[in-house]
C-alpha cells in the first residue's frame, strides 16, 4: 500500500482584536461557527487583545503566510476597530486615525491577496456600538476617563464598510446592526464594549449568514460512520478520496 497522506482540513481563521481573543470562550461566537464546522473546517483563532490595525498589519504575514494558505483557506475573519477608535487625547496607544485605519484594512487584504487568499475569502467585521455608561465605569475603576465613544465606533465602522468595498471583501456592519430601528443593543455587550452571550449568538448568527456559502461547497471529512463498509473498513477509510482534502 502506498504511504497515506495526511487529511488537511480546510480553514477558516479569525483575526481580531480582544473580542476575537475570546471567541472561543464558554457560548463564545467563535465556539459555535467551530461546532457549526466540526468535519469541514478548522476554525483557528488568532485573536490579539489590545491590538489596533497598525499592529495588526506588521504581524498578519507572521499569521497568514504561502505555506498556510496552501491548506485551503476557506475564510479569514477581519475583525478590528474598537482599539483603534480609541480617543487620541485619552488612550493614544491604541488609537489609529480613521484614514491610516482604513489604508491598515486594505493593506491587510493585499496581502492576503498575494499568499493566495482571494478577497472574496476575506470578511470585515466592524466594531460593535459602544455602550458609554458601561464602559465609563470600566475606565474609571482603571483611574482613567471615558476613552471611547459610540459616535466615534460608527465613523471607524463606515469606514470599515468602505474599505470592504473598495477591496472587494465582504462586511457584517455589526454596529449598524446592533443599534437597526433604534433598539437598546447594551444586553449585547458584557462591559459596554465586549460582546455578552447575546452578542455573542447575535454575531455568530449574521457571520454564519457570510460564511455558510464559502464552505457548504466543502464536503465533510472522512465518511459518515454509518456509510463505513464494516467487513472492508480500508475500502472506506483509506481510499484516495478521504486522503486528499
Amino acid at each position: 500500500m502506498s504511504k497515506l497522506k495526511r487529511i488537511v482540513w480546510p480553514q477558516v481563521i479569525l483575526f481580531g482584536d480582544s473580542i476575537t481573543q475570546f471567541a472561543f470562550q464558554p457560548n463564545g461566537w467563535g465556539s459555535e461557527i467551530a461546532n457549526k464546522l466540526v468535519r469541514k473546517c478548522d476554525v483557528i483563532n488568532r485573536g490579539l487583545s489590545g491590538y489596533n490595525t497598525r499592529w495588526a498589519k506588521l504581524v498578519l504575514p507572521r499569521i497568514i503566510d504561502q505555506a498556510n494558505a496552501d491548506t485551503n483557506i476557506a475564510a479569514v475573519t477581519v475583525f478590528f476597530g474598537a482599539n483603534d477608535c480609541s480617543l487620541p487625547d485619552r488612550n493614544p496607544q491604541q488609537h489609529v486615525p480613521l484614514t491610516e485605519y482604513t489604508q491598515n484594512l486594505k493593506d491587510m487584504v493585499k496581502h492576503l491577496a498575494s499568499v493566495g487568499v482571494a478577497a472574496d475569502k476575506v470578511i470585515f467585521i466592524t466594531p460593535p456600538p459602544l455602550y458609554e455608561p458601561d464602559w465609563e465605569k470600566e475606565c474609571l475603576m482603571k483611574g482613567s476617563p471615558l476613552n471611547r465613544l459610540n459616535a466615534v465606533a460608527g465613523q471607524y465602522a463606515q469606514a470599515c464598510v468602505q474599505a470592504a468595498g473598495q477591496c472587494g471583501a465582504e462586511v457584517l456592519d455589526l454596529w449598524t446592526l446592533m443599534q437597526k430601528d433604534g433598539q437598546d443593543f447594551s444586553a449585547y455587550l458584557s462591559d459596554g464594549l465586549h460582546l455578552s452571550d447575546k452578542g455573542c449568538s447575535f454575531l455568530a448568527e449574521h457571520l454564519w449568514g457570510l460564511l455558510e456559502r464559502r464552505v457548504n461547497p466543502l464536503p465533510m471529512i472522512l465518511p459518515y460512520w454509518g456509510d463505513v463498509d464494516p467487513t472492508s473498513p480500508e475500502t472506506s477509510l483509506l481510499s484516495k478520496s478521504t486522503q486528499d482534502k
